[in-house]
């Protein structure tokens, strides 16, 4: 029976609180970690790093942050030195040499 109108419960319409993980990723998850263990974790990691590089690859993508920040949360500072700005200018030209 439907509560009579103007009245609902205290929580009603609230949902899930924010930051609860969803139940089925939660358990998939763990089956994905369980099988992983299973097949010999990082040992099996690195033979398919070799056997399947392009999925491997799209695996560490999925895995690592999507933002990369510097010291204290701000920018990233590259630093090069004479002979790394030099290969680097060297590679540009060969790129667009292969362009023409």
């Amino acid at each position: 029976m439907a509560a009579p109108k103007g009245f609902r419960p205290p929580a009603a319409g609230k949902g899930r609180v924010a930051g609860t993980p969803n139940k089925i990723t939660r358990d998939l998850r763990e089956m994905i970690l369980g099988a992983l263990d299973q097949a010999g974790g990082q040992d099996y990691l690195a033979k398919q790093a070799i056997a399947n590089p392009g999925a491997f690859m799209t695996l560490v993508g999925k895995v690592l942050p999507h933002q990369v920040t510097g010291p204290n949360d701000g920018p990233m500072k590259v630093e090069m030195s004479a002979e790394q700005k030099a290969e680097a200018a060297r590679h540009r030209s060969a790129r667009r040499l292969r362009k023409w």
